[in-house]
């Protein structure tokens, strides 16, 4: 930084010089005022000096020219204005005392003196010739005032009148000049110092304009551009060690830091558009600018902890997704199996249902074939009903259905886990899961059904049990009877009524009991297609889920 008079000493300096030369053309104006009145006082002593030496020379010429022209005419006039100047008049003694109180040299002073000198020599003469004119002796008269004494003495009196003057008019003159001259240069020194404050109020401006006035212009421009948003705009001013230049350097110094500031500001932003989101605040922001330091801290920090718990959240979802997709992969197996056991029973149902029907036929061929054994047989035919319906129930319900059942229940209860593990995972997820929520809901409700089935199914074998219990207590009743069908045919025919009557009874409870298995297998049909469906739903939730997690990775996070 250059150095530079500040511009309020420069202004200090060029006021303080102005003052000056203010106080100098006052001081030059009153000494000009002064001289005035001297040079005027002057020129009226010169003047009043002039006045009273004439009349002091004229009051001894004066009587000199009566005292003469009384002795040359004897005219009483004459000797009454001789008189009149010497008693009364004394133009002589006046124009002396004047002389004096205005102030004379010594060397006029004794020209003075030699002139009073030589008139008072005059006066003898003068009473001696206005004595022969009174006398009547004019010749006499004018033998004195004539004569050469008179004559040289006159000469003598007018030679020093004359040197005199004009030594007093050479004094009073040179004093006039010399004030004069005074004055003169007074007047020029005050025309100078005049000019010289013109001069340096130029001077003054010029510097004001040129260092002051035309850089507050150009700083205020730049302070409008900064206050616009343009830091860029050129700001050619220099900073030195003046006030203007302590102001450039501040200007230069804030747009240095803005520019740092919105430079470093706008590369965090753009490195955090790429996805760059490891970044640190290295400048230390000052004053109002920590705020925004802190925010920015804020911002990455709250981008990288939700960036990565979404990573987290997306692996969760990618992994579950992989367990629903694996759990549907089982429950379809399973469904599958259930579905072939299921046709199994089916195709065994109506095996039975075949042979019952043979059976029916050939009860009522042994009916037509003994009419004298149908009351008897009608007894073992109701006993043995019973018998038939406990033993098939044991047969189709107890040993085949309660596998089944149980394959059923363990199948529903997978099912209702997963799809609770499902729900669980797509409430994780969010928005993205809602879809897998929908369907994993679905198969809880389907596995809710399928389970309901199966225990409506359960107390079928239940009651199947208990009709077991009976049945073997009906064959033991069945025993007895039979051996009285030996008695008689009646009882043989009415056994046989009572076989027609339980194999009738085992075809209805095989009819329900194959709905039961048809609503089972449409149960397992839509178990299978809601395993399908979840599989589905699982398989683009793993794909949502690698998409995001493949989202997630183009962001570069903190360790």
């Amino acid at each position: 930084m250059c150095k530079k008079m500040k511009q309020s000493t420069l202004i200090l300096l060029l006021n303080g010089v102005t003052i000056l030369a203010l106080f100098f053309m006052v001081f030059c104006l009153v000494c000009y005022s002064r001289i005035t009145t001297k040079l005027n006082t002057a020129n009226k002593y010169r003047y009043e000096l002039t006045y009273n030496a004439n009349r002091f020379m004229n009051g001894s010429s004066y009587l000199t020219n009566e005292v003469r022209a009384y002795a040359a005419t004897g005219n009483q006039e004459h000797y009454d204005n001789y008189w009149n100047e010497i008693n009364h008049l004394k133009n002589r003694d006046i124009g002396v005392e004047k002389m004096k109180e205005i102030g004379i040299t010594a060397i006029e002073q004794s020209m003075i003196d030699e002139m009073s000198n030589l008139s008072n020599t005059l006066v003898p003469l003068e009473e001696n010739a206005m004595k022969n004119v009174m006398a009547g002796n004019e010749a006499a008269a004018i033998d004195y005032v004539y004569g050469k004494e008179y004559e040289s003495s006159v000469a003598k009196i007018n030679q020093i009148k004359s040197d005199f003057l004009a030594t007093l008019d050479d004094r009073t003159l040179n004093e006039v000049n010399r004030l004069t001259g005074v004055s003169y240069i007074i007047f020029c020194c005050f025309v100078a110092v005049v000019f010289m404050i013109v001069v340096l109020q130029i001077i003054t401006f010029r510097l004001l304009k040129s260092r002051l006035l035309k850089p507050v212009v150009e700083i205020k421009d730049q302070m409008y551009e900064i206050a616009s948003g343009n830091l860029s705009h050129p700001f050619n001013l220099e900073p030195d060690t003046s006030e203007i230049g302590m102001l450039v350097n501040s200007i230069h110094s804030t747009k240095t830091e803005l520019k740092k500031y919105i430079e470093d500001i706008a590369n965090k932003l753009s490195l955090i558009a790429e996805g760059d989101m490891n970044q640190t605040i290295d400048i230390q922001y000052l004053g109002e600018f920590l705020p925004i330091q802190k925010s920015l801290i804020r911002i990455l920090d709250s981008l990288n902890d939700s960036l990565q718990k979404i990573h987290m959240t997306a692996n969760e979802v990618s992994l579950g997704s992989d367990n629903v997709a694996a759990s549907s992969s089982i429950v379809s197996q399973g469904a599958s199996e259930q579905a072939a056991a299921v046709e199994e029973l089916s195709a065994n149902a109506e095996e039975i249902s075949s042979h019952l029907d043979r059976i029916v036929n050939k009860a009522e061929s042994a009916k037509s074939c003994s009419t004298e054994a149908a009351r008897q047989l009608m007894i073992g035919t109701r006993q043995m009903e019973e018998l038939s319906e406990a033993m098939g129930v044991i047969s189709g319900s107890s040993n085949q259905i309660s596998g089944i059942i149980k394959t059923i229940e363990d199948i529903a209860f997978q099912t209702n886990i997963l799809a609770l593990n499902a729900a669980v995972e797509a409430a994780r997820a969010g928005a993205a899961g809602k879809g897998f929520a929908v369907v994993a809901d679905e198969v809880r409700n389907l596995a809710a059904k399928s389970s309901e089935a199966a225990q409506n199914t359960t107390v079928l074998i239940e009651n199947t049990l208990k009709l077991v219990e009976k049945g073997v207590t009906l064959t033991g009743n069945t025993m007895a009877t039979l051996k009285q069908v030996g008695k008689g045919a009646m009882e043989s025919t009415d056994m046989v009524d009572e076989i027609a009557a339980a194999s009738a009874r085992q075809q209805e409870i095989l009819s329900q009991f194959t709905e039961s298995i048809h609503q089972i297998s449409e149960v397992i049909q839509s178990n299978m297609n809601t395993a399908e469906t979840t599989s589905t739903a699982s398989e683009e939730l793993r794909e949502h889920a690698r998409s995001l997690e493949s989202a997630i990775n183009q962001f570069k996070l903190r360790q």
